[in-house]
């Protein structure tokens, strides 16, 4: 996410370092390259001038501090309007009313159909709702299909008229079903065309006139960038949606859409797809977005991503095991199970301050674990939980089982045994003191 612009401000805030002191000559050269850097990012001239222009004027008003570098003023001056133009505060989605009736937009293949069963699991297991997911795409048989196995895979309820092909008609109805069967939320997932078009635009201004939704969203595929800002311009002129859904993010290197949309639409990004899975939903915060960008990192976000793995029976148990000093390779196997939860790998270490420039050429792909598992599997009930019986012969037997070399598993066992010093060190109380800092700067 964001890497090719991140890169790029990287190499233009270089220009400053080293220089005493901010100059007219030197902010300008600099803002030269970080409006390069947001035009190849694809973000709209306009903006991108209107964003350099504000950052230049705002440091050559300040007074540089002795104890502030101009590169680190000029990179928090950058870091304030880039959360300025992204809009400031992450912007909440409107459920107070009951039911609470959200109404999707959006081009065919932004996602919408995925995004509003990812949309549902979130309010479902976050807010504590009862979501109904509602087939309003009546042109397109796989489209109310795709929902029904989403909302098994959820357990969410969805709703569907498959000789009915008016959507207007459905909608009404679905809303009348929420109420009768206790949904606090119904979400309408309605048809999408691969260009806008005026068929499209009238039918979902109709179901909008017909149900009026507490919050219309219009969904739109970062990775088109340019063209994404252009369409929702296009949508929200004739819908007047209230924010948006940008799919996608996790495979966008550049970034233009989500510094830009906000800026052209003057509506909110209120969430972003972040990969594949059902949980690969999060809220927007325009100020964890700045930093990531960068380079700052966002370890609020990776807290909270491990608050939600966090299971606190299994800790406690596992407390009681490091206590003891029994922590084998199969609590070995099942902290592995739960950083896979947390999501892309690369990603997740991105997020670690300062981590993001050491793998920033390092290939972690989501198998990394692989091997590892293959080795841990390949072990006796016995020799996982009493890895100190591992003699060579087992090692032997553990590797040609696993595909792998005996140098392979011993690697594992020394990692083992340095991952149990670690764990038997959190459980101390110098590193819960730390664990309790990160949680609370998580929560701030």
């Amino acid at each position: 996410m964001f890497e090719n612009l991140s890169n790029k401000l990287e190499r233009a805030f270089k220009i400053l370092k080293g220089q005493g002191y901010i100059t007219e000559i030197n902010v300008a050269e600099t803002m030269k390259e970080v409006r390069k850097a947001l035009l190849d990012a694809d973000v709209n001239y306009k903006i991108a001038k209107e964003f350099t222009d504000n950052v230049k004027n705002k440091a050559l008003g300040q007074n540089v501090l002795k104890a502030v570098s101009p590169s680190q003023l000029l990179i928090k001056i950058t870091y304030d309007e880039l959360i300025e133009l992204m809009g400031k505060t992450a912007e909440d989605i409107n459920i107070k009313a009951n039911p609470s009736i959200i109404l999707l937009s959006g081009l065919q293949g932004s996602g919408k159909t995925t995004h509003a069963a990812k949309l549902a699991r979130l309010l479902k297991t976050k807010r504590n709702k009862k979501p109904l997911l509602v087939a309003c795409d009546v042109y397109r048989p796989a489209a109310i299909e795709q929902l029904k196995l989403l909302g098994e895979q959820i357990e969410v309820d969805v709703y569907t008229e498959e000789d009915n092909k008016n959507p207007v008609d459905i909608a009404k109805k679905a809303i009348k079903h929420a109420k009768d069967w206790g949904h606090n939320v119904v979400i309408i997932d309605t048809a999408g065309r691969l260009a806008i078009d005026q068929m499209m635009m009238d039918e979902i201004g109709n179901i909008k006139k017909a149900v009026n939704p507490h919050e219309t969203l219009f969904v739109v595929d970062a990775m088109t960038g340019q063209d994404a800002v252009n369409t929702a311009k296009a949508f929200n002129d004739i819908l007047d949606f209230d924010g948006v859904i940008l799919t996608k993010m996790d495979g966008d290197t550049r970034g233009g859409a989500a510094i830009s949309i906000k800026a052209v639409v003057n509506k909110p990004i209120k969430f972003i797809g972040v990969g594949e899975k059902m949980d690969a939903l999060d809220v927007f915060h325009p100020d964890r977005l700045a930093e990531r960008i960068l380079g700052m990192g966002d370890i609020r976000s990776f807290v909270e991503k491990a608050q939600e793995q966090f299971d606190e029976e299994e800790a406690m148990k596992l407390q009681k095991k490091l206590a003891k000093n029994q922590f084998d390779f199969n609590d070995f196997l099942a902290q592995i199970a739960q950083i896979k939860k947390m999501g892309n790998l690369k990603d997740m270490m991105s997020m670690i301050p300062g981590m993001g420039k050491m793998i920033r050429d390092v290939d972690i792909d989501d198998d990394a674990f692989k091997g590892v598992e293959a080795i841990i599997l390949s072990m006796t009930p016995q020799e996982r939980s009493q890895p100190e019986i591992l003699n060579n012969s087992r090692k032997k037997r553990i590797a040609e089982g696993s595909g792998t070399n005996v140098q392979e598993v011993n690697r594992l066992i020394k990692q083992y045994e340095d991952m149990r010093k670690m764990m038997k060190m959190v459980n101390s109380g110098k590193a819960k003191h730390l664990m309790q800092a990160l949680s609370s700067h998580g929560r701030r």
